[in-house]
């Protein structure tokens, strides 16, 4: 927010925010930021933006750089921090907490070529992947220490009222499955949701793992190692890593070919002992609870996850899921 009662960063126009922080990018930087072009993503709201540029590292060269203004306090504090480290996540160039007079964070950050791993994914993409999430989670641990605060709760008992409502009141596919399936889960809820609560909070989760937040570094990179680059730290929160490893299953329920008959849920916790760090234990039973609880609030959410083969796969899912946990 503006220092001294400085007017509001422009919150429509790249080409206004550019010209606003363009010149305080350059000073706060020493000069070796040049080139911004701003840009608005279509999620971006407000007074924030992001620009490409060109950095000129100490040692002459030239380097092109993602710029991120504002950036919250969660996202600033994982990206510095484990940009220190050999997790698999966006090198910083240089970042600070103001700007000119403005009180905001920023991060210059090396800029990836190429298209996430959402188009054209391999196996090996996959594999590299999940790699880079079990790395996350555990240069995360290793830099912030275990989560002092509990995760936010999610109120499964009105997601599912909803669900149940929306599939009374919508002629969805197999309509008649929905309502026996809900019913099950109501009557099953409070357990479950004890069940989830009740689990070790202790990683710290990325909180939006999919591949299309991950991006290849290439052989050769000035930046550091070649790998599979995980993006967008801007939602990492107190957790449990089968969350995220549940939430990338969800995202291709409908198409499970993208991830290449990789699970998620096991792949990860092998990767997670290579690196020393315990799991924890019944990973696979909470990994159940949480499929379910997912998938039994999905029509809740028809607007985006309304179409056919999202809803048949996420019934499918949960009458599997109801079965292996006995309910």
């Amino acid at each position: 927010m503006p220092k001294g009662g400085a007017d509001q960063i422009p919150a429509d126009d790249p080409t206004a925010l550019g010209s606003e922080l363009g010149p305080a990018l350059a000073s706060a930087t020493d000069g070796r930021l040049s080139d911004l072009r701003f840009f608005r993503t279509d999620w971006q709201r407000g007074g924030a933006a992001t620009a490409t540029g060109v950095w000129t590292a100490g040692d002459g060269t030239s380097r092109e750089v993602v710029v991120k203004a504002p950036v919250g306090p969660v996202e600033h504090r994982f990206t510095r921090a484990l940009a220190q480290t050999d997790a698999l996540t966006p090198r910083v160039a240089a970042s600070g907490t103001e700007l000119g007079a403005y009180d905001l964070a920023w991060l210059v950050m090396e800029r990836l070529p190429g298209q996430t791993l959402a188009h054209g994914c391999t196996k090996r993409d996959v594999a590299d992947f999940i790699q880079s999430a079990a790395l996350f989670y555990a240069r995360a641990l290793d830099t912030a220490g275990p989560p002092d605060e509990p995760p936010e709760p999610v109120d499964w008992a009105r997601l599912v009222d909803r669900a149940r409502a929306a599939v009374q009141a919508n002629a969805i596919p197999d309509q008649q499955r929905w309502k026996e399936a809900l019913k099950r889960v109501s009557r099953s809820l409070e357990g479950l949701v004890a069940e989830w609560r009740a689990r070790p909070a202790r990683f710290w989760r990325h909180g939006d793992l999919h591949l299309g937040n991950a991006m290849r570094r290439p052989d050769g990179s000035a930046w550091g190692p070649a790998g599979c680059v995980l993006l967008d730290l801007d939602r990492v929160e107190p957790g449990h890593w089968v969350a995220d490893a549940v939430y990338l299953e969800r995202v291709y329920w409908d198409r499970p070919e993208a991830l290449h008959k990789v699970k998620p849920v096991g792949a990860i916790a092998r990767e997670l002992k290579k690196l020393g760090v315990d799991p924890g234990e019944d990973y696979q039973r909470l990994a159940t609870v949480r499929r379910a609880l997912t998938a039994a609030c999905t029509p809740a959410f028809l607007d985006r996850e309304g179409a056919p083969a999202r809803l048949a796969a996420a019934l499918g899912v949960l009458e599997r899921s109801l079965a292996d946990i006995g309910r």
